[in-house]
């Protein structure tokens, strides 16, 4: 499989909610501290947007980490404005790093590029990446009612 057949495949799947959660009233309000769930209500639509990788629509990697992950959280933005959302959607993220020594880089990046604008559940694992030049990786779920 070539790094462009790779890319060309289905990035993000959309799921409108008719009806209303449970519990939703125990529930503290998205945005708060408190907030460790989000309430699902009738009208609610949530977009799953699987792994953006740190290449252009060209197959091109920028060689720095600082480079691909801004390039990553770029195309994260661009699957978000397809389903007419934006980061202050974003309710879970995932951050897939090929060297754990980029921990801190990727953290600094993610503040910059999330601050006063959204506060996802934020989960990073270090692990083999489909492509050994990519250093990065980031799926999300987004959600907006």
């Amino acid at each position: 499989m070539q790094r462009r057949d790779f890319l060309a495949g289905g990035t993000a799947a959309m799921l409108s909610v008719a009806g209303r959660a449970t519990g939703a009233a125990e529930l503290a309000p998205a945005g708060t501290e408190a907030a460790i769930a989000h309430p699902i209500n009738a009208g609610s639509r949530l977009l799953f947007i699987s792994g953006q990788v740190p290449a252009d629509a060209e197959g091109n990697t920028p060689a720095r980490f600082s480079g691909q992950c801004r390039l990553a959280w770029r195309n994260l933005e661009a699957q978000l404005a397809a389903a007419d959302m934006q980061l202050r959607h974003l309710v879970k993220v995932t951050v897939f790093l090929a060297r754990s020594g980029d921990r801190r880089r990727e953290r600094e990046l993610r503040h910059e590029r999330l601050a006063g604008v959204a506060r996802p559940s934020v989960s990073v694992v270090v692990t083999g990446i489909y492509d050994e030049a990519w250093r990065i990786e980031i799926e999300a779920i987004a959600l907006a009612g």
